[in-house]
């Protein structure tokens, strides 16, 4: 039976497009940089620039689906329209796993900074993240909103420190100098697209957002384009301040670039990286509560997990299910393995989303599009066709490990739908 207490809708775009750049921006630019610089080399901007191909183009096929179905259950709901309930069940969850082991990912790039700044152990101090924001989540959405863009004007304020600490070393460096090639590039892009992550978050908050079939398309596409922007811009500055092999080399590189300036810049940019990495870890958590949440409601999850708390308005059972989940995933300590799990998830599931608009094109030609991806010559929608061949090419650049780990969680995926389950 569905929970008569539905979620709150309090959010405008301004709040929709903060908490997209909050978690894109988060994510990977403070934990992944040097991982990814470590094979790309100075190139690592050119990295970022494909990595955003990804993001654009499959950033307009959910602007145009959010804007057709804005509901929480985005993904799934989304899969369930353009194809079946079994698929869309698959989706569904591949994205709460994207979502639930992306914070474990970056609450592991928290605790590499913590540490820096105070010498403790990562483990408790990623867990002890996990259970603060799952808390913080459980309070309600205006809370976990204000707190979330107070992180990221912070958090954009560190990488604009750290383009103006580069600019002055403009040119100091061969950008297209690549130790492992084009090859090396390419490896890095699938790496740090999990830096992109997080627009697709958007679309969950469509029942918590004031006219969603207008604001969540475009505070979705406004989040895309400020990202891209300051990544490429941050990634040339970074390579220019200390050059691709210090960058590949710290544990918390964006301090190592303020150490330059002196003890007491490193320790503000280490703090301004705890903010958005605790930042990025809070959205993801939050808006895969609400895809759980959806799931349940449905029937494609147990009911509990949709029930909605009756004065603070959120899914207590979801948030508290996954933060339990997102604790085990960081046993593993091994961040570019973990985002690489991430990104296994993302890219299944957006293979789907690009062919769900195609099909829905055909099938459904005459639904109300607010919303609809330019560029269609002869009725072919080129940019989700081009969204599905990019993620299909980035899915096979991951490493064999996280290729096999995320094919057994796909395959157990799909044989849980098969399972019976309530309507």
């Amino acid at each position: 039976m569905p929970d008569p207490v539905s979620l709150k809708r309090q959010l405008g775009l301004w709040e929709v497009t903060l908490t997209g750049v909050g978690i894109i921006l988060g994510a990977g630019i403070y934990v992944l940089i040097g991982k990814a610089a470590a094979v790309a080399g100075n190139a690592i901007w050119l990295s970022f620039a494909l990595a955003a191909l990804i993001a654009v183009f499959t950033g307009l096929s959910y602007a145009e689906l959010s804007a057709m179905f804005p509901y929480a259950g985005a993904e799934y709901e989304y899969t369930a329209h353009a194809f079946n309930r079994r698929l869309a069940f698959v989706v569904g969850i591949l994205v709460i796993l994207s979502g639930v082991v992306g914070a474990s990912t970056v609450a592991l790039g928290f605790s590499g900074y913590f540490q820096d700044l105070t010498g403790l152990p990562p483990l408790p101090t990623a867990a002890a993240l996990i259970i603060l924001v799952s808390l913080l989540i459980a309070r309600g959405i205006g809370e976990s909103t204000r707190i979330a863009i107070l992180f990221t004007l912070v958090e954009t304020a560190g990488l604009l420190g750290i383009i103006a600490i580069g600019l002055p070393h403009l040119g100091s460096v061969d950008y297209l100098e690549m130790p492992s090639g084009l090859p090396g590039v390419f490896s890095a892009a699938a790496l740090v697209f999990f830096a992109y992550q997080g627009f697709e978050s958007i679309a969950k908050l469509a029942e918590e957002t004031k006219v969603p079939e207008r604001n969540i398309p475009r505070g979705l596409l406004y989040a895309i384009a400020i990202s891209t922007i300051l990544y490429l811009l941050v990634a040339v500055a970074a390579v220019s301040a200390i050059g691709w092999e210090h960058l590949a080399a710290s544990p918390a590189p964006f301090a190592e670039i303020a150490a330059h300036l002196g003890a007491e810049s490193s320790v503000v940019f280490a703090l301004i990286a705890l903010a958005a990495t605790a930042n990025t870890v809070l959205i993801m958590l939050l808006t895969s509560s609400r895809i759980t949440y959806s799931m349940a409601r449905d029937g494609s999850l147990p009911l509990r997990l949709g029930r909605v708390h009756r004065s603070r308005q959120t899914p207590m059972a979801a948030i508290a299910g996954l933060g339990i989940v997102a604790l085990l995933f960081i046993l593993p300590a091994d961040i570019a393995l973990v985002a690489e799990i991430t990104n296994f998830s993302l890219f299944i599931a957006f293979l789907v989303i690009n062919a769900a608009v195609i099909v829905l094109r055909y099938r459904s030609p005459d639904l109300p599009r607010p919303f609809r991806v330019p560029l269609n010559p002869r009725g072919i929608p080129l940019l989700p066709l081009g969204g599905l061949l990019v993620s299909a090419f980035f899915l096979l650049l991951l490493s064999p490990q996280s290729l096999l780990v995320g094919t057994f969680l796909l395959l157990l995926t799909w044989a849980t739908s098969y399972l019976p389950r309530k309507r």
